[in-house]
């Protein structure tokens, strides 16, 4: 069984103040917004499928990578580069578990160019008159699950996501204060680098 860690990999409510009206934003909107991103830092709140709630700080730098540095007491440590996604175990001394970056919803959102509007791909496409929401899959592989993505207008930003996984969990991710356009050393993303790093 994947660890629950994984799906992260990828809220109960948002975290800051959303307008009290918004337009849906269009899938184009959306494609355009996140391929605009190179990088982005923001704290989280992840909650588990069993209940359970996590956080720590999530790093991307597109295309293909993602850092989740949760907080203690939880020592979690999971990246994603070079197409691999790696969990590492803050209490075991064993190599990281690592699968496909491919074969996780995340991946979506994470290509080198991302375009909503490609057949099959959006599934759900719905705005509650403050929110945007975006459920996708991969449309060669729908059994891999789905990426249900929230957004925010004017300016348009994403505020969370829940992934559904191939078994029916859901984990959600709900981001704070998220800063884009920053520099984050490639380096942070190497499964390689902290292998050694810790001696795995």
């Amino acid at each position: 069984m994947k660890p629950r860690h994984l799906i992260a990999l990828a809220g109960l409510a948002l975290l800051t103040a959303l307008p009290a009206q918004a337009d849906r934003i269009s899938l184009s909107q959306i494609s355009s917004y996140l391929n605009g991103i190179r990088t982005l830092e923001a704290a989280f709140t992840q909650v588990n499928a069993d209940g359970s709630i996590s956080t720590g700080t999530l790093y991307i730098l597109r295309p293909g990578r993602v850092r989740f540095e949760y907080a203690p007491p939880d020592r979690t440590l999971v990246l994603a580069g070079g197409g691999q996604v790696a969990i590492f175990d803050g209490k075991s001394n064993q190599p990281p578990e690592q699968y496909p970056l491919s074969k996780t919803p995340l991946n979506l959102i994470l290509a080198p160019d991302i375009d909503l509007t490609r057949a099959r791909m959006v599934v759900g496409h719905t705005d509650d008159g403050k929110t945007t929401s975006v459920i996708a899959q991969d449309p060669d592989h729908p059994e891999r699950g789905t990426i249900r993505l929230v957004f925010s207008d004017d300016p348009v930003q994403l505020r969370q996501w829940i992934i559904t996984d191939e078994t029916g969990g859901k984990t959600t991710v709900i981001l704070g204060k998220t800063e884009t356009g920053g520099q984050i050393p490639s380096a942070r993303f190497s499964i390689t680098a902290e292998t050694q790093r810790r001696g795995l």
